[in-house]
């Protein structure tokens, strides 16, 4: 079992086949969900798994499990997966390597003809970029019930396309129930999308965890006035007091680290003129920990600060919570499958908490559940020049396999 490897140039090449659907010309992708080049990536992905001998199953939110049977069909599978659709300017490996290392998975049990005890799948999950619907993960999150199939469903785009009109349109509109597909255990594999792997030289990233994250909206308002004949001491700037706000951000994250994360990364000024002081000023605010008591001490210090600059100016400022997604640390049992099966193959490794939300997150809701990260080129991602090494896509595909067959176990009969 210690020998056991994938084929790497298979993998490869799969990767590049698949970018071939939405390339662009930096050669990046664009693969929104559910349009026309989402069907046919969808389509050819199902071509290469029922090729490898898989059955096919569709969820009413557009989910795709593709299964390889097992000694024991009765115990519930094994499964891999992650998402092919992409960034408006995505790049070939977000999403598409999970995926694609799920099914070279398959392919190699093949080759060897080696069968497990409980069945193995390779998932898909809609809409996880959310860059055409929001929210974001959503075939994920209505599978685990973080919202419903209906508010799914009614999900639009700028064009005013919903979610279930487009997934009817291109036919992956399934019958089974989201969240009745069985899940024994869950493993996605996924380049870091990040610098950490490569700036500490190592080959796979053991990922205990997903940081939790705050979003806000924020929105200082002042008083609009001429730049010129309004004395410094007399302004009503929302702009500056806007400032004041966006560095507490970065500097709460700092008070916290190694995984404090503080982000201001939208800015929008009323009435953006040159020689207008600013009356209005409404701007993001991202934070970002590993549990929830960290996360919830930096919300606490941010409106603490915010209390404080509404008596200091004298100045109206509104902080609305938008969104908030829990730190979700993943199973001992997968995070320990990864770690033995790095360590067997002989790779380096180090532990790489996740700042971005992945589908494993929402199917750690419902079963255990790790991932696997591999290094990028510069840590870059949601680019049309994000890279990734075929060797350390093949290492990770090949702890991949090790670990999945932990736990599926080897058939013996």
């Amino acid at each position: 079992m210690t020998e056991l490897r994938i084929n790497g140039s298979r993998l490869w090449t799969s990767l590049m086949d698949l970018a071939q659907i939405g390339a662009t010309d930096k050669g990046g992708v664009k693969r929104l969900a559910l349009t026309d080049l989402d069907r046919q990536g969808r389509d050819l992905v199902v071509q290469w798994a029922q090729e490898a001998g898989l059955s096919i199953t569709v969820d009413k939110i557009g989910n795709v499990f593709m299964r390889r049977e097992g000694r024991n069909p009765s115990l519930p599978p094994i499964v891999t997966g992650s998402h092919i659709d992409t960034q408006p300017t995505g790049g070939k490996f977000d999403g598409n390597y999970g995926v694609l290392a799920g099914l070279e998975v398959v392919r190699t049990l093949n080759d060897l003809n080696i069968k497990t005890e409980a069945p193995i799948e390779v998932a898909f999950w809609t809409n996880e970029e959310g860059s055409r619907f929001v929210p974001v993960m959503m075939g994920s999150g209505v599978f685990c019930g973080a919202f419903s199939l209906e508010t799914a469903y009614a999900a639009r785009d700028v064009d005013g396309k919903s979610v279930g009109e487009e997934l009817a349109r291109i036919g992956y509109q399934g019958e089974q129930t989201p969240g009745e597909h069985p899940i024994g255990a869950y493993f996605e594999t996924h380049i870091e999308q990040g610098p950490v792997l490569e700036d500490e030289d190592k080959v796979i990233g053991v990922v205990p965890a997903v940081m939790g994250l705050s979003w806000y909206d924020c929105t200082v308002e002042g008083m609009e006035a001429h730049a010129g004949p309004t004395p410094m001491h007399l302004r009503r700037d929302a702009l500056q007091v806007a400032t004041t706000i966006m560095q507490e951000t970065v500097a709460i994250a700092n008070r916290y680290p190694p995984y404090g994360r503080g982000t201001v990364g939208m800015v929008q000024v009323f009435p953006n003129s040159r020689n207008v002081i600013p009356g209005r000023v409404k701007f993001s605010i991202d934070l970002r920990n590993v549990n929830d008591e960290l996360l919830n001490t930096m919300h606490e210090e941010m409106t603490a600060f915010i209390q404080r600059t509404v008596s200091e100016t004298g100045l109206k400022i509104q902080l609305e919570r938008v969104s908030y997604y829990p730190p979700c640390p993943f199973h001992p049992d997968c995070v320990g499958a990864v770690r033995k099966a790095a360590a067997t193959l002989g790779y380096s490794t180090m532990d790489v908490v996740s700042g971005a939300g992945h589908d494993a997150i929402y199917v750690a809701r419902l079963a255990p559940a790790g991932m696997i990260f591999v290094p990028c080129k510069d840590g870059i991602s949601h680019n049309e020049i994000e890279d990734a090494r075929p060797d350390h896509l093949e290492a990770g595909c090949n702890v991949l396999l090790h670990a999945m067959l932990e736990r599926a176990g080897r058939a013996t009969g």
